[in-house]
């Protein structure tokens, strides 16, 4: 495991990289609006992304780097998230394809910056899809503009609500709520798999 820094538009931002034996492509995840790299939803992709030979960056965005506990606003969160993944992709992996993904928050920022950052499909963990409560307050649009493949692993009583399946995404209920913690081999399960047939995409 690697710790790096990286300068964002918004202030440093800091990258956990996990490194597979033999890399074929690289994974970007971010965090949740307001936990780190310690989710249990993210400790076990990491876990499948590496096992499946794909790097693996955990990024921290700048607002959490600099100690602040409430989010940036969303083109500040993109635009750092992007710059990230240029000089990631740069630096570090080496014109890989790079997979876009995260947990509640860090899966928006993820859906939101995939065309931009060219990425190759999009791992969403816990999508929020609406405020509990308040459905009419719908992000579907953020997830729904994503053409690549995409995977969503979501808590089967989730107060955030869950996105439907389309052509290009798959849904796979897990046990438990918005945390994904009830069952993280459901989600290693999962992840894995579906990288399994992303990679497929590239060879």
């Amino acid at each position: 495991m690697t710790r790096i820094e990286v300068d964002t538009p918004h202030g440093p931002a800091r990258a956990e990289l996990h490194c597979a034996e033999e890399g074929r492509a690289a994974l970007l995840l971010g965090h949740g609006a307001g936990g780190g790299f310690n989710a249990p939803d993210l400790v076990a992709a990491t876990r499948a992304a590496t096992d499946a030979g794909v790097h693996v960056a955990l990024v921290e965005q700048p607002y959490r780097v600099a100690g602040r506990k409430a989010p940036a606003p969303a083109k500040q969160l993109d635009t750092a998230w992007l710059a990230v993944a240029e000089d990631l992709g740069e630096r570090w992996f080496d014109d890989l394809p790079l997979i876009f993904g995260g947990r509640s928050s860090g899966a928006r920022v993820a859906c939101r910056t995939a065309d931009a950052g060219d990425a190759l499909a999009v791992l969403c963990l816990a999508f929020p899809l609406h405020p509990p409560g308040k459905p009419e307050k719908s992000r579907a649009a953020e997830i729904d503009a994503v053409k690549n493949p995409v995977l969503v692993v979501q808590g089967e009583r989730d107060a955030f609500g869950r996105p439907e399946p389309a052509h290009n995404r798959e849904v796979v209920l897990v046990a438990g709520d918005h945390s994904l913690k009830a069952d993280v081999d459901a989600v290693h399960r999962a992840t894995s798999e579906w990288l399994g047939r992303v990679l497929r995409l590239i060879d």
